[in-house]
């Protein structure tokens, strides 16, 4: 299993790509910049199979539909923001100025609990891991040793809870029950900036002294 990380949108949102050796792939997280997508797709000769959202913020959604259409695969959500995407004061579009009000539609399959998940030939474990967001998730491939954790923990931080739904002492205990309990040497695949390592995050992030 490979993966890339795409910076993408006016929030350089991360996007990730998780394809095998037969070339199929998920997309996680597509904020934007449809073609950027596209081009590596294009360039590795992948196969998309679905589209995975960590959670339903205007910059992890930006390119969905265009890539959803684009290709003909699902979309995936967790069940508690399934109104966000068609709704801009939920999705926080309507929240910045320069920001155009984003109406994406409807996920075609929902989370609904933690548990393994097997999604076109792709194997892992599903974190329900609130705080930044109501139905925010967390992927871990444990065989390849990385979980993507959307905007629930970065590198020397953790995500904000001043959104709508957020819950800083939720955050907190998805982060240490989860997340934390993963092995050290596990890659932190985060929504913005570089990517970390649980025991990186455990001996240095000031947040979760």
């Amino acid at each position: 299993m490979e993966w890339i990380q795409l910076p993408l949108g006016p929030l350089q949102t991360n996007a990730y790509i998780i394809y095998n050796d037969e070339r199929s792939c998920l997309i996680i997280d597509p904020g934007g910049e449809e073609q950027k997508i596209r081009q590596f797709i294009r360039k590795k000769g992948l196969q998309p199979k679905a589209i995975l959202l960590t959670h339903a913020h205007f910059d992890h959604i930006g390119a969905v539909d265009t890539i959803r259409k684009g290709y003909s695969i699902p979309v995936y959500l967790h069940r508690a923001e399934k109104k966000w995407l068609s709704n801009p004061s939920l999705n926080g579009s309507s929240r910045y100025e320069g920001i155009q009000p984003m109406f994406v539609n409807e996920a075609d399959e929902l989370f609904t609990k933690d548990g393994e998940l097997l999604i076109e030939g792709f194997s892992f474990y599903l974190y329900e891991t609130p705080g930044h967001s109501p139905g925010g998730v967390s992927f871990y491939f444990k065989e390849d040793g990385f979980i993507i954790v959307g905007d629930t923990l970065f590198e020397g931080g953790i995500g904000r809870t001043d959104l709508p739904g957020g819950q800083e002492e939720q955050l907190l205990k998805s982060i240490h029950n989860k997340l934390l309990t993963l092995p050290k040497d596990t890659y932190v695949l985060p929504g913005h900036d570089g990517v970390t390592t649980i025991g990186q995050e455990l001996d240095h992030n000031p947040f979760l002294k």
